[in-house]
């Protein structure tokens, strides 16, 4: 007994010994030494505007859904999203790129103020609410104020709701605002040809920042408007301290290489997998046509079986014969070093044109920058300053009406799914898009209000998700955005 007894002992030292040896270099062997723990803040922003731009603004989280309910694009083959059929990977995909993206923003900023960079950390902060505003603008109600925070301890974010996040999101970039005041006017070198929208050029984030800070301005101006136009006059009373977007140079698009894997997604989608999926909608063809707007050879490429510009209907019951739609145009998917939009001059004007007609101060008559907005448009798109000037005096011509100015800009939003997407919830224009014939959804009169919430969020964060849950209908429908005002939509 005692022989056996001894034999135990000794086997646990020995095991005891085994287990301290391979422990206390366990970090070592299951360290890879190449592959690093840790990166510098200018790397992971790089990573963060690459992979923002690969993934939302592709065929799955754009061309199918967003760009399809703003009633710019259609669906010709496979057309189940069109019409409302979801796949609830994609679902769950967008929300994952997006806290994704925000979380490894948190960390860029973290280290900025760490290093005392104030350029980088305003920079990360303005995209980070770039991320955010996609978000709510998607869901409605998301976590925000307690997203993010797993190191703290937050492992199951609770909600907030959109009026609550809109207001946080304005403070935020106003803080981003002034903090990339202070970097001053020069350039984040650490930065540069890793960032493809503005090569780490400050002051034109601070374009970006404040030219954002007017988009969510006037989106909640039906709903807070004491909020909106303070910010608004804020910003435009202080051009030195606010600068904002006010040319195309200055248009904050993500520019591809175009040298794989470094490819446009809308190019991506055609030539590099092969897929004919999407035409150009029936409702841009026609407005564009009605207004014999110089754009329209721009957007669309004429059908090849007869060289006319024909839109195809959105979420129909069955595909086209192809040869008979519009296509979208070269410049928007055939060059595999294009763009990837997410703020426009003219939005900028637009944006003033709509808050000096609530007679607001904002240097400007309405007038004058809705002609300043289209302008920029039609110059982006190459249009030439003759024809610029037959537009603005004909089809264009100011009629000081509103739905003049948002189907302008609504114009102007093409490749911006998204965007076009909230301003028809929120303004109604086009009042010619529609709900996809072919939804097997009942009882609604206007395209999609939001997305459905990830299987995850209802499944892991229930708790905490399912007072906003209980207020989707039919996956799309159900609870406005909070500053969706249209009345009788459902």
């Amino acid at each position: 007994m005692k022989k056996y007894s001894l034999n135990i002992s000794l086997s646990m030292v020995l095991l005891a010994f085994l287990f301290s040896g391979c422990t206390s270099s366990f970090d070592e062997v299951n360290s890879d030494p190449d592959n690093s723990t840790d990166a510098p803040a200018a790397n992971i922003l790089t990573f963060c505007l690459q992979y923002a731009s690969t993934n939302l603004f592709d065929p799955w989280c754009d061309m199918n859904e967003p760009s399809t309910y703003s009633g710019q694009l259609a669906k010709i083959q496979y057309i189940d999203e069109a019409k409302y059929v979801y796949r609830p990977s994609v679902v769950e995909n967008k929300w994952f790129y997006l806290y994704r993206t925000m979380n490894n923003l948190r960390i860029v900023e973290t280290k900025a103020v760490a290093q005392n960079s104030p350029g980088i950390y305003g920079i990360a902060k303005v995209f980070e609410m770039q991320m955010m505003q996609i978000t709510t603008d998607t869901w409605r109600d998301v976590p925000y104020t307690d997203a993010l925070k797993i190191s703290n301890g937050v492992l199951l974010s609770k909600y907030d709701t959109q009026e609550t996040i809109y207001p946080g999101m304005l403070a935020e970039l106003k803080s981003a605002a002034d903090s990339l005041a202070k970097a001053g006017s020069g350039n984040v070198s650490s930065l540069s040809s890793g960032d493809a929208i503005y090569n780490g050029k400050i002051a034109k984030w601070q374009k970006y920042c404040n030219s954002l800070r007017l988009r969510l301005a006037m989106r909640i101006s039906g709903v807070n408007a004491s909020l909106a136009k303070a910010t608004v006059e804020e910003i435009l009373a202080n051009p030195s301290k606010y600068p904002v977007i006010s040319s195309n140079d200055d248009n904050a698009f993500y520019m591809w290489p175009g040298s794989k894997p470094y490819l446009e997604p809308w190019y991506t989608d055609k030539y590099s997998t092969g897929r004919d999926d999407h035409g150009v909608s029936d409702v841009m063809i026609n407005t564009l046509s009605s207004l014999s707007d110089p754009r329209l050879s721009v957007y669309a490429l004429p059908a090849t079986s007869d060289g006319q510009y024909r839109g195809f209907t959105i979420g129909a019951k069955s595909q086209p014969n192809l040869t008979t739609i519009s296509r979208i145009g070269a410049r928007f998917r055939e060059n595999a070093a294009g763009f990837t939009p997410y703020f426009r001059a003219c939005e900028t004007y637009f944006d003033i044109a709509e808050a000096s007609k609530l007679g607001w101060a904002t240097g400007s008559t309405a007038k004058a920058a809705y002609e300043k907005a289209v302008t920029l448009s039609l110059q982006e798109n190459g249009v030439a300053d003759a024809a610029i000037a037959t537009y603005l005096a004909g089809p264009a011509l100011y009629d000081g009406t509103n739905n003049q100015l948002y189907l302008q800009e609504w114009i102007s939003l093409f490749k911006q799914g998204m965007e076009a997407w909230s301003l028809y919830r929120r303004t109604g224009v086009p009042t010619t898009n529609y709900v996809a014939p072919a939804s097997t959804y009942t009882g609604h009169n206007v395209s999609p209000l939001r997305y459905p919430y990830p299987a995850t969020e209802t499944s892991l964060n229930g708790t905490n998700s399912a007072a906003s849950v209980a207020k989707v209908v039919d996956d799309f429908w159900g609870q406005k955005m909070w500053w969706d005002t249209r009345s009788g939509v459902q």
